[in-house]
């Protein structure tokens, strides 16, 4: 969960998010923009990467309007500015214009620490977004997402579902929202079970599962089923991820029991004896290549391509071929 400071207004001058999590940064901005179009629908909204914010830039994109339009300037990895841009940035954070909102993502650590001391003197608003690399942190996560769903979860059902997910984030919260939409009632840890191990036509983990293991026209049947139930294809693509990137960890991990792999690793033990029966058959070529497609179908399915069901389709197939290159029966 993302940690606020005491001033805790979205549409405060300068907001700093500090952190290496993807998506409580990208949460952080969200509830910025959120905050500046219910104010004015018109807000223009300016979204850069370090290279796009040049010495100057800052400077035109913050130069009064006419119109005296609302803006909202988000720059990620901040703490990758030149140092041209940063004294760009330090002299602006020194006296900022009226109606726009400057968001500085910053990672944290040593790099660019002399740009977020600044925001920091200035009176930045601050948000901390860090990557949360403790069961604990995750397991309260779950639950305050639940919360936030206004859903009620049994503390069993949160940590089964942690369990089943792992570390990745987004995933948690994707399968948090799903539960809340399909089920009614309190959520317990026999719904989870029945999502996450056993029910094929609501779980993107079934399709995964089936391409990792290299069973073509199994996976691909569970890809429609889950999509004719409603299942969003992003789940889809972050489900291949996860099972891929998994199949790439352990192969590269020493051996060991499942329970010292688990702490190497980061997965529940239950997961090791799962991965090693779903690895046979590939290689580290095969890894790249999978990984490559997956990418591919997750860009496509947010937007860069026509087709997002052919997208999955092409992912699912190449996955499953993969799987069977170093010789798969």
């Amino acid at each position: 969960m993302a940690r606020k400071t005491a001033n805790d207004e979205p549409l405060a001058p300068l907001t700093v998010a500090v952190g290496q999590e993807d998506l409580l940064l990208d949460r952080a901005v969200q509830q910025i923009v959120a905050a500046a179009r219910a104010a004015d629908e018109d807000t223009d909204v300016r979204d850069l990467t370090p290279d796009q914010l040049q010495p100057g830039t800052l400077a035109e994109l913050t130069s009064p309007s006419l119109f005296a339009e609302r803006k909202v300037v988000v720059v990620r990895n901040a703490q990758d500015l030149s140092a041209d841009t940063v004294k760009d940035v330090k002299a602006y954070i020194g006296s900022p214009a009226e109606e726009i909102t400057l968001v500085l993502l910053h990672a944290g650590g040593a790099k660019g620490k002399g740009l977020l001391d600044a925001a920091r003197k200035a009176g930045a608003r601050e948000v901390a977004c860090p990557k949360m690399t403790k069961a604990a942190d995750r397991l309260a996560f779950v639950r305050s997402e639940f919360r936030a769903l206004g859903r009620s979860a049994t503390s069993e059902a949160s940590q089964a579902l942690v369990d089943a997910i792992g570390s990745d984030l987004r995933e948690l919260a994707s399968a948090v929202s799903q539960l809340a939409s399909d089920v009614e009632g309190t959520i317990d840890e026999a719904v989870v079970g029945r999502y996450y191990t056993g029910r094929a036509e609501a779980s993107s983990f079934t399709v995964a599962d089936r391409a990792v293991e290299g069973r073509v026209a199994d996976a691909l049947e569970a890809l429609r089923w889950s999509l004719s139930t409603g299942v969003a294809p992003v789940l889809i693509t972050s489900a291949l991820a996860q099972g891929v990137r998994a199949i790439g960890k352990l192969s590269s991990a020493r051996g060991g029991r499942p329970a010292d792999l688990a702490r190497e690793l980061g997965m529940p033990p239950w997961k090791i004896d799962r991965v090693r029966q779903q690895m046979r058959g590939w290689t580290p070529d095969g890894v790249a290549v999978a990984l490559r497609a997956v990418a591919e179908a997750d860009a496509g399915v947010k937007g860069a391509g026509d087709d997002p069901e052919y997208a999955l389709e092409k992912a699912v197939v190449t996955v499953a071929r993969a799987a069977r290159a170093g010789g798969r029966g």
